[in-house]
């Protein structure tokens, strides 16, 4: 039933101070609702479908939901354009973008704008879900941004995009079925708190020129290839979980060209790779459990000063390995499940070195056809050998205090 607008004074608490609130009803419009509004006004949304689209918003307001309304593009472009500083959307579902090559139409875009909330939506069946492009000062948070399984992945875009930003916070989001799920470049100062990533083509997160950074205690969960971070500086990653992003090019976590990375805390388990380090200076990898992985971490030996210092590696095909004889890294205070040694002064330090990277490691780094033996008795008895008499793999990669006990449990 159509309703008329109705416009009424009342206290509006976020951002603006005083304002009015505009409410919309099934059968209203909601862009004509924001025609009337001024500054720090609220158009409040009523439950019904909402056929429109692209909807602009050129002054500071707060469009807010009641009840889940739903404001459907009809796959026109864009649904929301932002436009404006200070502007709130909050309890909306929006869905139906379209879908092009040339344009990155999203449910929610934001350009060239500060001081924005996009706050407990749903974003369903669209292009991109929430995209950022020059903007400064802006939270993202408690959304739910889901893909169609179904979509091939040459017709999907990014989840969550962030194109040079600064001062954004992305915060308990759950991202699914996109190609990237979280997406920044030339993003700054930024935090991703608290977000689920899970089931998206490519990456669950997917980070470039992106430096001060913080990622902690987000899930990334069965993603095509898992989590890339790169050409990148001074970036944090705490307690985070990299789980089942399976693949013959997936791992965990990508680090390409990575200058003062700190990696902490974080649970590395069933993945093809937990950890792939390409060409990346003074990474401090300290306090993660890797389990069950494939490769815990890929050393590759164009990284230098990099620092592995407290982790546990249980359960994984390989614990660690590189690509060449020259590795100039430390490791230290780990413990592998593989160690053999013994504790005579029972400090709970090894008394002897153990050398995490086995002879079939090394073999399978320089021929990768090799791994159809990597259940043979061959193998065992190669590894056996090389703990005797130690020489084909890198001296320098070897833990000289290596823990008797598990530190995580």
């Amino acid at each position: 039933m159509l309703r008329a607008i109705i416009l009424f004074p009342t206290l509006l608490t976020a951002l603006c101070g005083m304002g009015r609130v505009c409410e919309v009803y099934s059968g209203g419009s909601i862009e004509q609702a924001l025609a009337t509004t001024m500054d720090c006004d609220t158009v409040r949304v009523h439950a019904g479908v909402y056929n429109e689209g692209p909807i602009t918003i050129t002054r500071p307001v707060v469009l807010l939901g009641e009840s889940w309304p739903v404001i459907d593009g009809g796959g026109k472009g864009e649904v929301i354009v932002v436009k404006a500083p200070h502007v709130t959307i909050r309890g909306l579902v929006v869905r139906g973008t379209a879908i092009s090559d040339i344009n990155d139409n999203a449910a929610i875009k934001c350009i060239s704008v500060t001081d924005i909330t996009i706050a407990g939506n749903r974003i369903e069946d669209s292009f991109f879900g929430i995209y950022l492009s020059s903007v400064a000062r802006a939270s993202v948070s408690d959304n739910r941004v889901i893909g169609d399984a179904a979509t091939p992945e040459g017709r999907r875009a990014n989840g969550i995009h962030l194109w040079k930003c600064a001062h954004v916070s992305v915060e308990r989001n759950t991202v699914m079925h996109h190609r990237d799920g979280i997406y920044l470049e030339f993003v700054t100062d930024s935090r991703i708190e608290g977000d689920t990533s899970a089931y998206n083509s490519r990456y669950g997160l997917h980070f470039m020129f992106s430096h001060r950074d913080r990622y902690m205690r987000n899930v990334f969960r069965n993603n095509g290839a898992g989590v890339a971070v790169m050409f990148t500086h001074d970036v944090i990653m705490a307690d985070n979980h990299f789980e089942e992003n399976r693949g013959a090019s997936s791992y965990g976590l990508l680090l390409k060209e990575i200058n003062d990375a700190t990696i902490t805390g974080n649970v590395f388990a069933d993945n093809t790779v937990g950890i792939l380090i390409d060409g990346c200076n003074r990474a401090q990898v300290k306090d993660n459990l890797f389990h069950a992985n494939g490769w815990a971490v890929r050393l590759l030996a164009n990284s230098l000063d990099c620092v592995f210092d407290g982790n546990s590696f249980r359960s994984n095909t390989f614990d660690m390995t590189t690509n060449g004889d020259l590795v100039k890294s430390t490791l230290r205070n780990n413990y592998w499940d593989r160690y053999r040694g013994y504790d005579l002064d029972h400090d709970g330090r090894g008394d002897v070195p153990h050398r995490p990277m086995s002879v079939f490691g090394a073999v399978t780094e320089r021929a990768p056809y090799a791994m159809v033996l990597s259940r043979s008795l061959m193998v065992d008895l190669l590894d056996q050998a090389e703990r005797i008499v130690p020489t084909l793999t890198p001296a320098a990669l070897e833990d000289r205090s290596p823990l008797m006990h598990p530190p995580h449990g």
